[in-house]
């Protein structure tokens, strides 16, 4: 249902970007000068036309335009707001003022333009559709049904009735009670659809698409049944079985078992492959069993037909299906060989004796193989139904499959390897199938070494199979790899031997070499390095990995999990900006995408582009990556480029707000992003997902906490002390100490749920969710210190109240907290010491933990700095007013207050400890740099092998490097800060 408009620049919703066009000469030349972003010749051409003629509107907006893409946001809104307020209606200015308005970001002001518009010009159709478009932009649901009713009086045409009717289906879904959804806007939309249909005036599909799901969401099933079944139905053509697939849907909704049965048994005849119809066919006989159905004597079963309401019927069905796609000579199908395992699983499940009717598991697995062993799907399928297998049979079943692998003759090296790729293909799935079983796990040390030699044996030889390949394509015998890779693993957490970490990178490495489009490599690659400790290689692996749009979401947590914690401030930066376009891109694009779903008539689409859009809103991983990157930016820059309150003023940053939705939080991570064949005993289990949701709950809590703490520290220098004003709840907001401890009485409530969690730690598969920072956290000390250096700043407000003369319990009480944070913060260096990266036994051993440890007390370090800085703030004046009572009373042996004294202490530990840390770091870089890798003996490994490790390790090293250097450059810009901490 498309609608066609006048306008020749651009059609209503078209994000018009192009200038170039709009207008005759010379103001063509300027737009000329945008279009190719030479922004500031389009200003000295605007200025030039304004010269010539003042009131010229379009060279006013052109050149705001130009202002705007120059960074000059202020003066091209002052320039565009003097156009708007005179309410143009000639199309150049205002097609110029919406895309300035939409590179603003403001397309609420797009709205009052059109309104004005509307108003001056009523019988418009087309500025009507832009206002309409505009208010969809800003999801104004009621102004857009009156924009649409009051654009179909205009210009009766069957779209604009139906964006009316589409309006009121959105309000209802967006209304906060589902009450008056149900009793308002629905029913309104249904009387205004019926009104349409009582007068035949239904054109299009859409419409009809329209009608029912206002119908479905009012559940009236029975009404919608009717109107897929009527002639209206008959519009249903843009989709394969529409009709069929929504009257399914109604069948189960109203638990009309017999003919969801029959239709199912229908299409399947028409179909046997279609396996969405199976599940229905299965679920409904179940249903009627239970139900106790018989068909009637005399009628037909059912309005669909006849009812297949016993085991047996189904049993029969199936092998029919079976045997017509037997005696076939073309393809054979997968769907009724899986009907038959299905229907098995379902009927061991209910303990249906029937079972035997149709054969024996492992005989109809090993049938299957027989036919579609050489298709890459055999797996998958198979995988599915290896629990029909008693444990005894497994052997016996790889046996059997082996035995119709076609191999060749035994090479040198006592292997047999496919001459085709159909073989290879066979002979991968029975190694994938001993994977799915258990047989790699069970075996012994030996045995899985002998099985890797194997794998990457028949890996090597299969890339003959694919010497033509272009580089965009995956190798036919890359999954040999993979597994390879897998077994590799297996040995690293049993054992603890790193070096089988080592040589699973080279493999992987060598894998990528052949297949560099490969992206299971590149992720299990990315996984290894940052459970390595290195950054540095991850960075170039993500991106080429060419994420695309909701995958930011999906996987982007694989990426900006670790860019901060393994101290690669850069790439943490980069990698969190890299995420927050999308989220921030995310607003924009789903109202375009609404948009045109509108002027299309892809009405089901609208309610799925909003649900995205509140999905990714409500995004764990973009509160996760919002939070991190404005800590971040507080660590690398508060009191070193600007001050933390001028830092906290810059993000916008509020402690008061809470922009998290805790209630609504979705975690979107795709955790299934990793091929794996592991045993079900093995994979990720709902428990999993659930701790390590809670997990990523209490870490991000955490943060955001110390984040909105940070933020009332700063505000907190700002608050005139109560010896000058009484403290006032200003515009009703809560006075800026109350929401400081508030704060800190959530974070010690969250300190105390995390170590509780922490205790109870769940090991997770290898190839699960990275654990979050949260145990290392606490068991470094950082969190604890961290609370504590917050917790201060409440009793130094006490004191800045109380004084210097009638605080000495006080005092006496901030300079004990004083002591104890140079305790905590030696304490969490001393948990950095050791080598990060040494050679033992001619093997190279990391420890990324004592990298991640360094990183807290950086952390730690700074948010101690900020609590004495504010401190100095409060001593400075207290300091100065005890020095002119000494000079009045001409007492030079007055004592120096305890306080200043324990703060000259704590600078002294500060300086002291940053310098330690200065070393330490210092020593690992000259370790590290010392390290010859070049002189490891890579025994057992071939020529090519060992040079895929060495470069994997030059690469580990290399990051650990660049880590140090980070790390240290920071603590450097710290120690300059605590310099200027004297009072």
């Amino acid at each position: 249902m498309t609608v066609q408009l006048t306008r020749s620049a651009a059609e209503p919703g078209q994000d018009t970007t192009t200038i170039k066009g709009l207008w005759v000469k010379p103001v063509d030349i300027h737009g000329d000068y945008l279009d190719n972003g030479n922004n500031k010749k389009a200003i000295q051409q605007g200025d030039k036309l304004l010269k010539k003629h003042k009131d010229l509107h379009c060279a006013k907006v052109l050149k705001a335009i130009g202002l705007q893409r120059t960074g000059k946001q202020d003066e091209a809104f002052i320039l565009a707001q003097e156009v708007a307020t005179l309410e143009p209606t000639d199309d150049n200015s205002l097609q110029a003022l919406t895309i300035l308005y939409r590179e603003m970001h403001r397309p609420e002001l797009v709205t009052k333009l059109y309104e004005a518009a509307v108003k001056k010009v009523p019988l418009s159709e087309e500025y009507h559709s832009h206002l309409f478009m505009a208010y969809a932009r800003v999801g104004e649901y009621k102004k857009m049904q009156q924009a649409g009713m009051a654009l179909y009086k205009i210009v009766p045409k069957n779209p604009y009735y139906f964006w009316s009717v589409m309006s009121l289906v959105m309000q209802a879904i967006s209304a906060q009670d589902e009450r008056l959804a149900q009793t308002m806007f629905l029913p309104l939309a249904e009387r205004m659809v019926e009104k349409m249909v009582k007068e035949e005036k239904i054109e299009a599909e859409a419409e009809v698409q329209l009608y029912f799901m206002i119908l479905e969401r009012l559940g009236k099933c029975v009404e919608a049944l009717e109107v897929i079944r009527g002639p209206l139905g008959e519009k249903l053509t843009s989709e394969l079985q529409s009709r069929e697939n929504k009257c399914m849907m109604l069948y189960r909704r109203l638990q009309r078992w017999p003919e969801c049965n029959a239709l199912a048994h229908k299409l399947l005849l028409r179909n046997p492959d279609d396996w969405q119809f199976y599940p229905s066919y299965f679920d409904s006989l179940f249903h009627l069993m239970d139900q106790s159905w018989s068909p009637p004597k005399e009628d037909e079963h059912c309005s669909e037909g006849s009812v297949h309401h016993t085991v047996a019927e189904v049993v029969r069905f199936v092998e029919e299906r079976i045997k017509g796609e037997d005696s076939k000579e073309c393809r054979p199908l997968r769907g009724p060989h899986l009907a038959r395992l299905e229907l098995m699983h379902r009927l061991r499940e209910r303990g249906c004796p029937e079972e035997s009717l149709l054969g024996e598991p492992l005989e109809l697995m090993v049938q299957f193989f027989g036919k579609f062993g050489d298709k890459p799907c055999c797996i998958t399928d198979l995988k599915l139904y290896l629990h029909l297998l008693a444990p005894e049979q497994h052997v016996q079943f790889i046996n059997h499959l082996s035995e119709a692998v076609p191999l060749g003759e035994r090479g040198e090296e006592g292997f047999a390897f496919p001459d085709d790729t159909k073989a290879l293909q066979r002979h991968l799935c029975v190694c994938q199938l001993s994977r799915a079983l258990g047989l790699h796990h069970s075996l012994d040390v030996d045995g899985k070494l002998l099985l890797i030699t194997e794998l990457k044996a028949h890996y090597r030889h299969g890339l003959k199979f694919g010497m033509n390949a272009l580089k965009t394509e995956l190798q036919f015998s890359d999954m040999y790899c993979l597994m390879a890779a897998h077994v590799y693993i297996d040995l690293w957490t049993e054992t603890g031997d790193e070096d089988m970490a080592w040589r699973c990178l080279g493999l992987l490495q060598e894998g990528l070499s052949h297949s560099p489009s490969n992206a299971q490599f590149k992720l299990l690659m990315l996984l290894l390095y940052c459970r390595l400790g290195a950054f540095e290689p991850v960075v170039d692996l993500y991106s080429s990995l060419d994420a695309k749009h909701v995958q930011h979401d999906t996987i982007g947590f694989l990426l900006t999990r670790y860019a901060e914690s393994l101290g690669q401030f850069a790439a943490a930066s980069q990698s969190c900006n890299f995420s927050l376009r999308f989220f921030h891109s995310n607003q924009k694009d789903t109202s375009e995408y609404i948009i045109q779903a509108y002027k299309y008539g892809a009405f089901e689409k609208i309610p799925e582009f909003i649900a995205l859009r509140n999905r990714l809103n409500q995004s764990l991983h973009f509160a996760q990556v919002r939070t991190e990157r404005m800590l971040l930016d507080l660590f690398l820059e508060a009191d070193i480029v600007l001050s933390l309150e001028e830092s906290v003023k810059a993000m916008s940053l509020s402690a008061e707000e809470d922009d998290i939705p805790w209630d609504n939080m979705r975690d979107n991570r795709d955790l299934t992003v990793f091929t794996s064949w592991d045993p079900k005993e093995r994979q990720l289990t709902d428990e999993h997902r659930r701790r390590s949701l809670e997990d990523e709950i209490v870490w991000l809590r955490i943060r955001s906490l110390t984040l909105r703490l940070v933020a009332s520290l700063a505000a907190l220098g700002h608050v005139p002390s109560q010896q000058n004003s009484e403290m006032i709840n200003e515009n009703g907001v809560a006075d800026k100490p109350s929401v400081h401890s508030s704060l800190l009485s959530q974070l010690n409530q969250t300190l105390q749920t995390a170590a509780q969690m922490a205790e109870q730690r769940v090991q997770r598969p290898f190839l699960g969710p990275p654990s979050t920072r949260l145990a290392s956290a606490l068991s470094s000390g950082s969190c604890q210190c961290q609370a504590a250096a917050l917790q201060l700043s409440v009793h130094l407000q006490e004191l800045e109240t109380a004084g210097l003369d009638d605080s000495s319990e006080l005092q006496t009480q901030i300079c004990n907290g004083f002591k104890s944070l140079a305790v905590q913060l030696r304490e969490i260096l001393t948990k950095c010491k050791g080598d990060l990266l040494e050679m033992k036994e001619a093997k190279l051993q990391t420890q990324p933990s004592l990298l991640e440890n360094l990183i807290f007390f950086v952390e730690t370090a700074c948010i101690v700095l900020w609590m004495a800085s504010y401190c100095s703030k409060i001593l400075r004046p207290l300091k100065t007013s005890l020095q002119r009572k000494k000079k009045k009373k001409k007492d030079a042996n007055m004592a120096m207050p305890a306080v200043v004294c324990g703060f000259q202490e704590l600078t002294g530990s500060l300086q002291d400890l940053l310098t330690q840390a200065q070393e330490h770091i210092k020593g690992q870089e000259s370790g590290t740099t010392a390290l010859k890798l070049a002189s490891l003996t890579l025994e057992g490994n071939t020529q090519d092998e060992a040079s895929f490790m060495k470069a994997a390790m030059d690469k580990v090293q290399s990051s650990y490097l660049r880590s140090l250097q980070e790390v240290g450059d920071l603590l450097k810009k710290r120690a300059e800060t605590v310099k200027n901490l004297k009072i």
